[in-house]
């Protein structure tokens, strides 16, 4: 059977190195991680997850609550939570925030079956996120934020991101300019309207209510909305939507009218998911960092999971606009 110390030996590594390695700890490099995990998988190392849970009180694995699963976004974000936390040696567990298994997270918290909780999704009202807190339990929110909340957060600067659509359109010439609207409880929806909203008025383009839709980050909504904006007597020349997703199904609501896209309207999302870059859609977005606020959110919990002492942090990551295919690749500048 092998064992840790067969591990040290091969990586070239103390015996407690592996452990903190096993352990997910912070305070290991990540040159040294690489090296004991592939050290662990040239041996063909399984630790023991019982055992080790005794050892360290710890249960090894964090729960993650995320929303829409069906939302290409979210997929696309928990590859890099789940790439981060495997090299961290952590396991993951998933919550639907919106389903009835919202209630294993408490339970979960309860219990001691995680060691941390990092939401990508949250609210407010979310029972999971008020009791982690009242328990001071290791917490991070990645994507969205509470900026009132006392905990670890990692977001992008999505008000940046609203003020580069809306220069963009701007200087490319636009005047009526549409909006398909996100979720009004969701934080990265209202911070990317804010800055969309003051940056048209101070560039003297001020958003038409009659241009605005609301939505709920779904491409169905999106794709219905889109066609009454084209459908009335002065249609905008440049749709930007809260999301990616939306973004998409508001392509597809101008195709369904045999409105082309770029060259009748354009359409500007935000997230730059995978789907984007699709030839089919050659979308317009605004960038967020996704794996790398990943890799951040992670980190942050395993440091917090470590000394729950730590003063709240908060990251906020740029945001970038990529030009594609669908606004013709006009130059932003």
């Amino acid at each position: 059977m092998v064992t840790s110390q067969d591990v040290a030996r091969l990586a070239g590594v103390s015996q407690a190195t592996v452990s903190r390695v096993l352990q997910g700890s912070a305070r290991v490099s990540p040159e040294t991680r690489e090296r004991v995990l592939s050290a662990m998988k040239q041996a063909g190392y399984h630790p023991n997850a019982a055992a080790r849970a005794m050892r360290t009180r710890r249960a090894g694995t964090i729960g993650v609550v995320v929303a829409d699963i069906t939302n290409p976004f979210y997929p696309q974000l928990l590859e890099a939570v789940s790439d981060e936390l495997g090299r961290a040696g952590q396991r993951m567990t998933l919550w639907n925030a919106t389903g009835p298994s919202e209630a294993g997270a408490l339970e979960a918290i309860r219990e001691g079956a995680v060691d941390g909780l990092l939401f990508t999704t949250v609210t407010e009202m979310s029972k999971p996120l008020e009791e982690a807190l009242q328990r001071n339990e290791p917490v991070v929110l990645l994507h969205r934020g509470l900026g009132h909340i006392g905990c670890d957060q990692v977001t992008a600067d999505n008000v940046a991101g609203g003020r580069l659509a809306a220069r963009y359109l701007v200087r490319a010439g636009h005047e009526r300019i549409g909006f398909l609207r996100g979720p009004q409880s969701a934080s990265t929806a209202l911070h990317r309207e804010r800055g969309f909203r003051e940056t048209l008025g101070e560039l003297g383009h001020p958003l038409a209510p009659e241009l605005v839709r609301p939505g709920d980050f779904s491409h169905d909504t999106a794709r219905a909305a889109m066609r009454e904006l084209l459908g009335r007597p002065q249609p905008p020349s440049a749709v930007f939507c809260a999301n990616d997703l939306t973004a998409l199904g508001a392509v597809d609501g101008a195709i369904s009218l045999g409105v082309r896209v770029p060259e009748d309207v354009w359409v500007v999302g935000y997230d730059d998911i995978a789907m984007a870059a699709w030839e089919a859609y050659g979308l317009t977005t605004v960038r967020q960092p996704i794996t790398d606020m990943a890799r951040m959110a992670v980190r942050m919990l395993i440091e917090r999971i470590e000394d729950r002492t730590l003063p709240a942090r908060r990251r906020e990551f740029p945001a970038e606009l990529v030009i594609r295919r669908s606004t013709a690749h006009t130059p932003a500048s």
